[in-house]
């Protein structure tokens, strides 16, 4: 039985590119998303969010299915959770698919593990002992009925099938409160994907996080897995329409977002990227330099 402690409860790339890049390189957790494989082409400039402090080590995961690297996450091993996840924004209709099995990351388990995601085996339990120090496993949200599996990257911000399976592993959820799952933040993903397909005329590069404070779902009198306290995101779209109306345009080429994983204070706020940066300053264990996009998203002239 799960026990909780809650205080206020680039599209796919191709085989042959990624075969030339893995001679050399292990599996899907990389030492830098710029040196491995193609991962930095999901972040803007090559270049990740920077200022993170490595109190604990933290495992840069290049997220593949089916041989194919989709996007990229910075993951605590001992929170059981990703700090965020970043990707390419493809313009798409909305439609979420529900029919795509729950996978896990092998490579984070093993250095021997594959580099593909993987679904969860059917014979779970004995299984998942082999794995589950390093990642949550699906008995870690089994029994917990105020949260949701909340994605980081959500399959209605991608087109492609194999992009929208790939968000379907549980190093791109985190623990949101049902409330503010299908409620505030349900409808902050469709405002940015009706927004970036109308007026983002290029790349749109993406970025969701969470914070934390120490709340924790418990599996067997044992913290498993953070609680996120809040849910952050941010967009980097350098090339827009300029004839947009300003109530729009003034979002571009760069803006961001934040509200409390709660079930009542749950509002979202949209604001200035550097203003969502001080916020996180503040809530999170990063330097002074923190940033997400290089630059904050203003291109080299």
């Amino acid at each position: 039985m799960v026990t909780m402690r809650h205080q206020s409860i680039p599209s796919c790339l191709s085989l042959a590119v990624l075969l030339c890049c893995l001679r050399g390189s292990r599996a899907g957790v990389v030492e830098d998303f710029n040196h491995v494989e193609r991962c930095k082409d999901s972040l803007y400039m090559g270049t990740p969010p920077r200022g993170y402090q490595f109190s604990s080590p933290l495992k840069k995961i290049c997220q593949r299915y089916e041989d194919k690297p989709c996007f990229v996450t910075l993951y605590d091993p001992h929170k059981h959770i990703p700090l965020y996840s970043a990707y390419i924004f493809k313009k798409s209709d909305g439609e979420k698919r529900v029919d795509f099995p729950w996978m896990f990351e092998p490579q984070l388990g093993s250095e021997k593990g594959t580099s593909n995601m993987e679904p969860f085996p059917q014979s779970s339990s004995q299984m998942h002992m082999n794995f589950e120090d390093s990642q949550a496993v699906l008995e870690d949200y089994a029994d917990v009925v105020q949260y949701e599996r909340g994605h980081l990257n959500p399959d209605e911000h991608q087109a492609d099938p194999l992009d929208k399976a790939a968000t379907y592993t549980l190093t791109n959820v985190v623990p949101q409160v049902r409330e503010f799952n299908i409620g505030p933040w349900a409808e902050h993903k469709d405002l940015i994907r009706k927004r970036l397909n109308n007026y983002c005329r290029g790349k749109a590069y993406v970025v969701t996080g969470v914070t934390t404070s120490g709340n924790m779902i418990r599996r067997n009198n044992v913290d498993r897995v953070a609680i996120p306290e809040y849910m952050w995101s941010a967009y980097c779209c350098t090339d827009y329409d300029q004839n947009a109306p300003y109530f729009v345009r003034y979002k571009f080429p760069v803006f961001g977002a934040y509200g409390m994983n709660d079930r009542v204070n749950n509002h979202l706020m949209e604001v200035p990227v550097n203003n969502l940066e001080k916020l996180l300053k503040g809530r999170m264990d990063v330097d002074k330099n923190f940033q997400i996009f290089y630059n904050d998203c203003v291109p080299d002239s």
